[in-house]
């Protein structure tokens, strides 16, 4: 893991744009992992602002989205086709037909799942995954206890998680599905490069555990420990339970250029 901790959320974003930036710039045909929730919205607005200053390009791009909830009718506010149509699909030259989100409306979901961890891997695997943490440690909607060689599948969420979410939903827990799809850990693993955002002192506890905690099915996102080249972008809130942090700014301010 490289720690990368800022200021604050926007700086970070910043930095994290710039990862895409070269990804774009070394392969333009790339396959990108993308996540909602608004953790990532801003780097989405810093990558748009670089797309319409023509300084990244995803016109020969393909993605593939980390989740979606099963059951929301189609074009609901908060699924997250419409989250990622608005936020960015919209908003870069990327080719719409190329973008692929779950389909939580599929006719047979479990068969559905295996198609889209095949398609996946038609196109060659996924060359940059980004992912946001949930306070509970959990990535995509992989739960705590989810297995760390799962691929992509149906989830059933937390409580926890439910709670989280609510506030995208009125408020109201129930109007929240209890069900979605998303990749597995497995899936996420297999990317080549990570990047992971987490802002706020509520994540605190989970990046500690995800950073420097043992590697545990319990915390979904300690796997990453085990990745060849994941990316941690973090603000003071997120990182303010580190143990090492001023090692990781050390290695950071030392980095050899890439």
């Amino acid at each position: 893991m490289e720690i990368i901790i800022s200021k604050n959320s926007a700086e970070a974003s910043a930095l994290a744009a710039e990862i895409f930036k070269r990804q774009m710039e070394e392969k333009p045909n790339s396959v990108l992992g993308l996540a909602t929730g608004g953790t990532v919205v801003e780097l989405y607005n810093e990558l748009a602002k670089m797309c319409a200053e023509k300084r990244i390009s995803f016109k020969k791009a393909t993605s593939f989205n980390l989740d979606e909830y099963i059951g929301l009718p189609v074009g609901d506010k908060n699924s997250y086709r419409t989250f990622m149509n608005e936020t960015f699909f919209s908003k870069v030259d990327i080719d719409i037909n190329k973008t692929f989100v779950p389909d939580g409306n599929a006719e047979n979901p479990r068969a559905y799942c295996m198609q889209y961890e095949n398609k996946i891997r038609f196109h060659g695997g996924i060359d940059l995954q980004l992912l946001g943490i949930g306070a509970d440690g959990h990535i995509g909607f992989n739960e705590p206890s989810s297995s760390l060689a799962s691929r992509t599948r149906i989830k059933t969420l937390t409580q926890q998680t439910r709670e989280d979410n609510a506030r995208f939903f009125g408020g109201d827990i129930n109007q929240v599905p209890l069900h979605a799809i998303t990749m597995g850990v497995g899936t996420i693993m297999d990317a080549r490069t990570v990047v992971l955002l987490a802002f706020g002192a509520n994540k605190a506890d989970a990046v500690a555990q995800m950073v420097e905690g043992s590697i545990t099915a319990e915390v979904p996102a300690s796997v990453l420990q085990m990745h060849p080249n994941a990316k941690i972008f973090l603000d003071e809130a997120s990182a303010s339970k580190l143990k090492r942090r001023d090692y990781y700014d050390f290695v950071y301010a030392n980095k050899i250029p890439e």
